[in-house]
């Protein structure tokens, strides 16, 4: 693993990257980044490091599309997430690193094949699909970073379109981040690293919003997953390399 001033750029980098995708995409982010993020840091840091970005970039974007918020469909959602935020803070708290390193794996890239594939289930609509998206995206938010894919499969099969889902999964980005992160407490880095995760959020946003104009979204959606199923089969196997 780097050290030193090496492993603060390389983050920057990570940061940057998934800030750039997140605003290209509408997601993304935790995707991206939080497999990078585990690698370098280990799995309670980058995770927790993971949670402050995402909720900042969620944070960033939401004020201009604070009014398209749906805040009674999002209730289900936040309370159910809630409930697991805990659960999962103590698993990420009690699983040795090599059963994070696999677990955080197989969750970054079997979300990626789930979000790519467009996975459709009468148990993710309605009220009852929002609790159960919910669950999972508060419980996988707090072990491993990565709440959002369960959101945007309910997002799916309840029919929303992709201007609908972008300010509604902000809000909850930000929602569901402050309670990881009030279960686990915010990670441990030095000020230079703090910097460099500021400048990167504020490129990666800048560079993103200026892509967006250019890229179709489909095509960036592509990207973001192609690189979060890379990430999280890297994840994976460096856990089961570590259990050798």
């Amino acid at each position: 693993m780097p050290d030193g001033l090496t492993t603060d750029l390389v983050l920057g980098c990570a940061v940057l990257l998934g800030a750039c995708v997140q605003r290209l995409a509408g997601i993304g982010f935790a995707l991206v980044a939080a497999p990078v993020l585990v690698l370098l840091l280990g799995p309670g840091d980058g995770v927790r490091l993971s949670n402050v970005a995402a909720g900042a970039i969620s944070a960033v974007g939401l004020p201009g599309g604070w009014r398209q918020v749906r805040l009674t469909a999002m209730l289900p959602l936040i309370l159910a997430a809630a409930c697991t935020v805990p659960a999962g803070a103590w698993v990420a708290a009690e699983v040795p690193e090599p059963g994070l390193f696999i677990g955080i794996g197989v969750l970054v890239s079997a979300a990626s094949l789930l979000v790519l594939r467009g996975v459709r289930a009468a148990a993710l609509r309605g009220v009852g699909g929002a609790l159960v998206a919910g669950a999972t995206s508060g419980f996988m938010n707090s072990a491993a970073g990565v709440g959002g894919p369960a959101v945007s499969l309910y997002a799916v099969n309840t029919g929303w379109t992709a201007r609908e889902f972008v300010p509604n999964a902000q809000f909850y980005g930000v929602v569901v981040n402050a309670f990881s992160l009030a279960a686990k407490g915010p990670p441990t880095l030095s000020v230079t690293a703090w910097w460099l995760v500021a400048a990167a959020l504020a490129g990666g946003a800048a560079v993103g919003r200026l892509l967006a104009a250019r890229v179709p979204e489909a095509r960036a959606r592509l990207v973001v997953l192609g690189l979060a199923l890379a990430g999280g089969l890297t994840t994976l196997a460096k856990g089961v390399w570590g259990l050798g």
